[in-house]
């Protein structure tokens, strides 16, 4: 069996069974590389002249040591996009700590509780779309602002009878379409540094690729998806009872001089990342700027940078264990086999390839729960698919970017879905599985796999 195929099989089987994904990764990497016919002379070049000295055909020994080479060797390639997400973790934390979601929120509730009727639950529903979509760009706080805006609300979205399922493809829409479309806070880090990193890593030139051009059509397919569950899924009441409301975030103090400065040290990184290029940069000037405004004083700095990080840790290891992951995947000499054999398989049919790898993209990120981190595993093997094929360079990034985006909305294990889940449920009646997972699978994984496929075979 090819043992990328073996290894990627192996890491979604332990997603599946609920084994943490850093592990997953980790011991699939291992095994797949263990079971690959990586040629003697390969790894005795790798490794140290004394450990190999008079030795001819290595064994298990030392096929483990040059494979923990290689994956060590891996993993600093995501050491840059790791940091980061940690710098980008301290400086949503510092944003909410200056009121400045707290006050969103507070703007929100108090013109809920004072409309009525159809206003009201166009302006809930707008509501939530622009957060969604500014705590993925222009204000990085990530799903860190459900807890503060969704909790308050349930009772206005009871007496509107409003379907939570459809406010969840709502702010599932926001959190994915966002990153997969603009490149900006973690579209900048999903889109410039891992996709087309990744794509430029395996050897293919995508510097003259406009992103928008490749992910436009994508981007309409989930928007699709989003029509759909307003206006035909879930249009119809639904009614929930008015039952006690748990878990809503700590309420934070809210000044007017904060929130001034909140947005400017917002307008700063926006500015410097659009200028720079570097999200790490970015981040910290905005920490700075709370940090000198003494919005966040220096005593609590290292309390807020720890919380920023721990955050967005699980998300960062994810990251760095992939690279490993894929470095021992291009180490086992299987991607090439594999490239041959789906193409031989498939014959000259670009439908069927594309088509394909989508299906398998949709497969990993389901397993992972992460299209960030499903993004290095799979540029291994399709960048030299896509070059084999004669796919062009925005064709590539499009099923590429497609296939690590499907799978992100409909995983149990996404953020996507924890999110929404996390505020819909603060009063017990909105079920994981069949109120988030299950309509945001239907709703974009469905449409983004069509959008996806047709972007594949016209560009």
């Amino acid at each position: 069996m090819n043992p990328v195929v073996f290894a990627v099989c192996l890491m979604l089987a332990l997603s599946i069974a609920r084994v943490h994904v850093v592990f997953s990764l980790i011991i699939s990497a291992f095994a797949g590389g263990l079971m690959a016919d990586i040629p003697a002379a390969t790894i005795l070049a790798a490794l140290p002249p004394d450990a190999v000295a008079g030795v001819t055909e290595p064994g298990v020994v030392l096929k483990l040591k040059y494979l923990v080479k290689v994956f060590e060797e891996g993993i600093t390639a995501g050491t840059t996009t790791a940091l980061s997400y940690a710098v980008l973790g301290a400086f949503a934390v510092a944003i909410s700590y200056s009121g400045l979601s707290q006050a969103m929120a507070n703007v929100i509730v108090r013109r809920a509780t004072q409309g009525s009727g159809h206003y009201v639950k166009w302006l809930l529903i707008a509501a939530l779309l622009l957060m969604s979509i500014m705590s993925q760009n222009l204000i990085p706080i990530h799903i860190a602002f459900i807890p503060l805006v969704v909790p308050p609300l349930l009772v206005v979205m009871n007496r509107l009878q409003l379907d939570r399922r459809m406010l969840a493809c709502v702010i599932t829409f926001g959190l994915v379409c966002t990153y997969m479309f603009v490149p900006y806070g973690f579209g900048d880090i999903f889109l410039n540094k891992i996709l087309l990193g990744n794509i430029s890593k395996f050897g293919m030139d995508v510097s003259g690729v406009n992103i928008y051009h490749a992910m436009f059509i994508p981007a309409l397919g989930m928007l699709a998806g989003l029509a759909a569950a307003i206006f035909f899924s879930y249009r119809k009441p639904r009614h929930y009872q008015d039952l006690p409301v748990e878990g809503a975030a700590e309420q934070v103090a809210v000044k007017r001089e904060n929130i001034i400065v909140a947005v400017i040290a917002v307008s700063i990184a926006f500015l410097a990342q659009k200028y720079t290029g570097s999200l790490i940069l970015a981040g910290l000037l905005g920490f700075a700027i709370f940090m000198v405004s003494r919005v966040i004083h220096w005593q609590q700095a290292d309390t807020v940078f720890n919380s920023g990080i721990r955050m967005m840790s699980m998300v960062a290891f994810i990251m760095i264990a992939a690279n490993g992951f894929a470095a021992v995947m291009n180490a086992t000499g299987g991607i090439e086999p594999l490239v041959r054999d789906s193409v031989a398989f498939f014959g000259n049919s670009k439908a069927l390839v594309s088509l394909a790898m989508l299906l398998v993209g949709l497969l990993v990120t389901m397993g992972i729960g992460s299209s960030f981190s499903t993004l290095p595993i799979i540029a291994a093997i399709y960048v030299p698919i896509c070059v084999h094929m004669g796919f062009s360079p925005l064709a590539t990034v499009a099923i590429i970017g497609t296939a690590g985006a499907l799978g992100d909305a409909g995983s149990p294990a996404s953020d996507s879905t924890l999110g929404p889940t996390m505020g819909f449920n603060a009063d017990g009646q909105h079920n994981h599985v069949k109120d988030s997972v299950i309509p945001t699978f239907i709703h974009y994984n469905i449409p983004l796999l069509l959008a996806g496929w047709v972007a594949a075979l016209v560009l």
